[in-house]
């Protein structure tokens, strides 16, 4: 897959890459393993279970969202550096880890995504969270500040999107690929998105995961993320911090459209990391994150560092 863009525009690759930068009701039956993995629970969102960890006590949470067809354990580095002083809770969104994974589309929604975290939210009795999304996850938790203004601490993009990064008719080729043989067409994409992480074994483990994700999922998901209502250009009213990898994909002018959507915005872009930037470099954005959440004064222990 190009590293660049091509100089006449997006090849359907390129653009196929980009476009994954982006890459409630009752309380429900609970399966706890306690541990190091935390409190195995199951949230219910109409019918479908939605699978998370609980990590602690609190009414304040930090609150985990990976990305398009990952799961909570993309957090893996995290959770031990914040569970100790803050509750955390790390979800598994609809279709994706042990969540339940219905045929219908509408599961996967970034409204329905969005939603999910509520319902884990009030099944683990948090109130009000911060909430760290990558790539797809952006977008999701941007949709949850929408929805729930008043559950929303702070908003944490992780190498992910508050606008559309491809023309509409690029990322519906994008996506009629997808449906014609989705395995042809997501393992050249997801290879794209992982060959620049810096270790060997945590790539082939990502791939690995990415690619058993049903298709029916993944597919939705991306149709999910293609919606023109997700991309409205209106302001999030708490404070934010957008943590990217700089590559040809961020337009020049990012920190300035980030800035317009975010006002109360700490930005950083950083140098020789992948999309998977938690992953690449995980102490150095655990120092990010709790930097961020003492500076804001956000969550009890929020000014205790690692």
């Amino acid at each position: 897959m190009p590293q660049t863009p091509s100089p006449g525009g997006f090849t359907l690759m390129t653009a196929a890459a980009a476009l994954l930068l982006l890459c409630p009701l009752f309380a429900a039956a609970r399966d706890r393993s306690k541990g190091s993995e935390g409190d195995r629970r199951f949230a219910k969102l109409n019918r479908m279970r939605v699978h998370y960890r609980s990590f602690g006590k609190g009414e304040e949470a930090l609150v985990f969202v990976h990305g398009w067809t990952c799961d909570w354990t993309f957090w893996r580095a995290q959770v031990p550096a914040f569970s100790g002083r803050v509750r955390v809770i790390a979800v598994d969104l609809p279709g994706h880890g042990e969540s339940d994974r219905p045929a219908e589309k509408s599961a996967y929604t970034m409204d329905s995504f969005a939603r999910a975290i509520e319902a884990v939210m009030r099944d683990a009795k948090v109130k009000r969270a911060v909430l760290v999304g990558h790539s797809m996850g952006a977008p999701v938790v941007r949709q949850f500040y929408r929805l729930f203004p008043d559950k929303s601490l702070a908003l944490v993009f992780v190498d992910g999107a508050l606008w559309p990064f491809v023309p509409r008719a690029a990322a519906e080729q994008i996506l009629a690929s997808m449906r014609a043989d989705y395995a042809r067409a997501a393992a050249p994409m997801v290879e794209g998105i992982t060959q620049a992480m810096l270790s060997a074994e945590q790539r082939r483990q990502v791939r690995a995961k990415m690619l058993a994700t049903p298709a029916h999922v993944a597919v939705g998901a991306m149709e999910g993320m293609v919606e023109e209502a997700v991309w409205k250009e209106d302001v999030i009213g708490v404070p934010a911090l957008a943590v990217l990898a700089r590559t040809p994909y961020w337009p020049a002018d990012t920190e300035q459209r980030f800035r317009r959507l975010a006002p109360d915005l700490d930005f950083r872009m950083w140098e020789g990391v992948s999309h998977f930037l938690m992953m690449d470099k995980p102490d150095e954005f655990n120092r990010e994150l709790s930097d961020f959440l003492a500076r804001r004064k956000l969550l009890k222990a929020g000014n205790r560092k690692s």
